[in-house]
């Protein structure tokens, strides 16, 4: 697995997961505040669309993973 793919199953299952615990019709809802957190991914997203710098990214390559492209 590369790291293209990988953050793109990271940022979609933290999206998926932080609006059931953030939507107040959700079984798993806990608090609102967790749609900062579905935010915050978004925000990076662009941003990394933009600029191509991605902090998960660089995690992943400096524990091994290979770069995707």
């Amino acid at each position: 697995m590369t790291t293209d793919r990988a953050v793109r199953i990271m940022a979609g299952s933290f999206i998926l997961i932080s609006l059931a615990l953030g939507v107040p019709e959700s079984p798993l809802f806990v608090s609102k505040y967790f749609l900062w957190f579905t935010a915050f991914v978004g925000a990076n997203l662009l941003q990394s669309g933009f600029t191509c710098f991605c902090p998960a990214e660089s995690i992943m390559v400096k524990l091994g993973m290979k770069r995707g492209g």
